[in-house]
């Protein structure tokens, strides 16, 4: 081919060049108005509202492709509907995906109660519990694109708590009763329980995608070297992209922490650390991540309530004991005082708003002493800094923890970082250590009375009763995990507190569909570089013979 190339004159080179460079701009710019065609009119289904006040049909088009994910926990299980346009074709850009919004713009999202784990002793019922969810799936996606819609059924906390055996019959009466009534598509693995530990890396994806953390855009994002994981195709180097951010999620039974690990840290645990690759290609370095992720169960905001009441119950038992039912006085720097009296403990909690008490065991009555400082100080035992550490360094409860470099991370917290940020202290957003414990501070110290007036007077309409009485609690908890427990310094400015990123409900469901799609965009890859090759091989193939052996190279190559 080289010797052909030779015997061109000069002139057939430059006009060869000039239509390599021609057809080059001319498959470029189909593509690109193909697909801004088709995002422009996925981003009018979120902007155009109708003006009848009844809602309309959505006509997508035919090119749009479905997807459904379930996610099945303790308390119930909820649908979420995504799609997205076709592909670019470019193998660097990831799939467009975005949640499917209803004619009134509100999220196609259905919640149904009990639990999937409920079926453990009636697994054939499970298909009977799940239909109303896909009927309610089908009724939102055009029937013609039923049969290519991809059904994802993702269990988490409950299902995690059965035997195996009742998983796998649950499971097998889904697969086995819904092609009977749902033509959506799905494989064996497109069910299943997926561990604490994936779900808080689905959930890292789907904040660092609503970020456009992924993207190659013009748009200004901070950049970070990274050290590239080795794979079949290339060998580990360092490479610039996107800085992404991390996460800290606080629900009431759990703790979670995500954040990327860009240099070399060969000493963290295997089982605190997830390597995906989020490109169709095993050597997109671009979208290889290395995550470090943890999930500290009873670490959420209610269960270490519970935690902590019972550790004031249990101090107050043996200081009875002890003194054979006495008055008595102990740990004065931890505020909290027991005597007995009309055959009752009162145990002075700091935790609690002054004058505020409740009996949480027979015999055992909260008082509240409304202390923020001294609330923090009872807190720091639940953090359980004197287990062994299985590895240095180590956060809390003895897990090890990689450095993180702070003048150059971003983190968002969810749930109850925006809750106790926001619906009371109304300061939700970024965090700043010294204005949080300004608001902490004055209201623990407030007296129930008031915050009961305040309440009444609907001053905080986000609040409910019980968060004004956990409130105090919740707000030294948070801070104690994240400066005592995370040792994230109070001078950071880059926490942010977040409940929608870009008027976006973010929800690990969106993290699974990218993550188990990813392959999908291969189909699009293959078929521009064919049509590219074809193009060549039809227009040029009579003047240059030595086409012939390029056609050969590329369709080995496409």
């Amino acid at each position: 081919m080289n010797k052909q190339l030779h015997n061109l004159s000069s002139r057939q080179l430059i006009v060869l060049v000039t239509v390599f460079i021609l057809l080059g701009i001319l498959v470029f710019l189909s593509i690109d108005i193909f697909v801004f065609s088709y995002d422009k009119d996925a981003q009018d289904l979120h902007i155009k509202r109708p003006l009848a006040s009844v809602p309309t049909k959505i006509d997508f088009g035919p090119n749009v492709h479905f997807g459904i994910v379930i996610d099945c926990g303790s308390s119930g299980s909820r649908i979420f509907i995504y799609f997205w346009p076709p592909h670019s074709g470019n193998p660097s850009d990831l799939l467009s995906i975005q949640q499917l919004m209803d004619p009134t713009g509100k999220p196609v999202v259905k919640k149904i109660s009990p639990g999937l784990d409920t079926f453990e002793k009636n697994p054939g019922a499970a298909s009977d519990y799940i239909n109303p969810l896909l009927k309610y799936a089908a009724s939102h996606i055009p029937s013609a694109h039923h049969a290519d819609t991809q059904l994802f059924i993702l269990a988490t906390a409950g299902m995690r708590m059965i035997p195996q055996e009742s998983q796998k019959a649950i499971f097998e009466d889904l697969k086995n009763d819904i092609p009977k009534s749902f033509p959506f598509v799905f494989s064996d693995s497109n069910f299943e329980v997926i561990s604490g530990k994936l779900e808080g890396v689905y959930a890292w994806i789907a904040v660092n995608y609503v970020l456009q953390k992924f993207g190659h855009g013009e748009e200004e994002h901070p950049l970070v070297w990274v050290e590239s994981l080795k794979n079949e195709d290339s060998s580990a180097r360092p490479h610039m992209r996107r800085r992404t951010v991390g996460m800290l999620d606080m629900g009431g039974g759990s703790f979670q922490i995500a954040f990327e690990v860009t240099g070399k840290d060969s000493s963290i645990p295997k089982h605190r650390i997830a390597e995906f690759n989020l490109g169709c290609q095993n050597n997109d370095l671009d979208h290889t991540y290395k995550v470090y992720v943890t999930t500290f169960l009873g670490f959420g905001a209610n269960e270490a309530e519970e935690r902590y009441e019972e550790m004031l119950v249990n101090k107050a038992s043996l200081c009875i004991q002890k003194e054979h039912e006495e008055l008595v006085k102990i740990n004065k720097s931890e505020g909290i005082h027991p005597f007995h009296h009309h055959r009752k403990v009162i145990i002075k909690d700091p935790c609690l708003p002054e004058d505020l008490s409740y009996e949480i065991k027979k015999g055992y009555v909260l008082e509240g002493a409304g202390n923020y400082s001294a609330c923090q100080h009872s807190l720091t035992p639940l953090l359980n800094r004197s287990r062994l550490c299985e590895q240095d360094s180590c956060s809390m409860n003895g897990v090890h923890q990689p450095e993180i470099i702070f003048r150059n991370s971003e983190f968002y917290g969810f749930s109850e970082f925006w809750y106790t940020m926001q619906d009371v202290f109304r300061i939700g957003g970024l965090y700043y250590s010294k204005r949080f414990e300004e608001e902490a501070k004055r209201f623990c110290s407030t007296n129930w009375m008031t915050l009961q007036s305040w309440y009444e007077q609907k001053l905080f309409p986000q609040a409910d009763e019980k968060r004004f009485r956990q409130q105090c609690f919740k707000a030294s908890w948070i801070t104690t995990v994240l400066h005592e427990g995370l040792k994230f310094p109070k001078s950071y400015h880059s926490l942010r507190s977040v409940q929608y990123i870009q008027n976006k409900e973010v929800q690990w469901t969106l993290g699974a569909l990218l993550h188990r799609t990813r392959y999908l965009p291969l189909r699009y890859v293959g078929r521009y570089c064919l049509l590219l090759v074809l193009w060549i091989n039809y227009y040029l193939l009579d003047t240059y013979k030595w086409v012939s052996d390029y056609t050969v190279w590329a369709f080995a190559h496409c």
